[in-house]
């Protein structure tokens, strides 16, 4: 295993703009989700940014592959990178608090190093990192609520809903990496939206109808945020990033998103959060940082 880079005062900058730019997505989606359906809503995500990318490789003059197996590949990180946890995590907004919300979708991170150890040789899980998973599933459960594992109702379906999301996100890295490593970053994510937004546009006509383009500004404001800013720009950010500091590093951002989630659903959408959401983001966090130590050899 490849030691852990050291990040950078320019990789710490873009980290953080990264961390801000996810944090904020939470609240702009919540905020479009109050005139839109969720199908509609993840269409308008996959779509536009789809559209932006290709620009970007068009302009870029970058290659496209006209491999099947490649676009195969595609439509399966499509599906769970984008079409499935987007509409999951929409879904579950509509129930429970941005903030909440982006706290269990850090679980992603913690998914992520149990799936990798599953699927390759590389990628043990040490002493170090099964700590730091175990702490996590513990801040995650004390997020959720001890007392919400003895009773179901729409807000513990909400709560699965982002942690199967969170789930779909792990194994989309586990996929990239089987099946897409070697493409240019920036066609990958293309070729993936693509296909995210072939799968979700027939499921949308048949859920919610045609889209209406006659929405208020504050939500087309958000679909643009959203859509643009938070997942096409987001996605070029996030690999630039990932060559600055390494996967390890880039875990650090799971720790920046909901802060930000939070302090933003208080004041534009006037959410508070249990106290037991905050205790188990501090557990949470601590399991992530020791991942992110853990990821120089033992």
């Amino acid at each position: 295993m490849a030691p852990q880079k050291r990040i950078s005062t320019q990789a710490w900058a873009e980290l953080l703009l990264l961390g801000l730019i996810w944090g904020a997505s939470f609240v702009s989606i919540r905020i479009a989700l109050d005139t839109i359906p969720v199908m509609t809503s993840v269409l308008h995500r996959v779509l536009w940014a789809m559209l932006a990318l290709w620009i970007v490789v068009w302009i870029k003059g970058t290659k496209i592959p006209n491999n099947p197996r490649i676009w195969g590949a595609f439509l399966v990180m499509g599906l769970l990178n984008n079409a499935i946890p987007f509409t999951l995590m929409a879904w579950g907004q509509l129930h429970i608090e941005t903030g909440l919300t982006s706290i269990l979708n850090a679980a992603t991170a913690i998914f992520g190093v149990l799936i990798a150890a599953m699927f390759f040789k590389d990628e043990k899980l040490t002493q170090g990192r099964a700590l730091g998973v175990g702490l996590g599933f513990t801040g995650v459960a004390i997020a959720i609520g001890l007392n919400n594992f003895t009773k179901f109702d729409l807000q513990s379906a909400a709560q699965l809903a982002i942690i199967a999301g969170a789930i779909s996100y792990a194994l989309a890295g586990a996929w990239a990496r089987k099946t897409l490593s070697g493409l240019p970053p920036i066609v990958a994510a293309a070729g993936m939206l693509t296909s995210s937004t072939i799968v979700i546009l027939p499921i949308t006509l048949a859920v919610d109808g045609v889209p209406s383009l006659a929405l208020p500004a504050s939500t087309w404001l958000a679909i643009a945020y959203y859509a643009l800013i938070a997942t096409a720009g987001a996605y070029l950010l996030y690999y630039r990033v990932l060559a600055m500091a390494g996967a390890g590093n880039l875990l650090l951002v799971t720790l920046i998103i909901p802060p930000v989630a939070i302090v933003l659903g208080a004041i534009l959408r006037d959410e508070t959060l249990q106290p037991q959401a905050y205790a188990g983001f501090a557990v949470l966090a601590l399991g992530l940082l020791i991942l992110n130590r853990s990821s120089t050899p033992d």
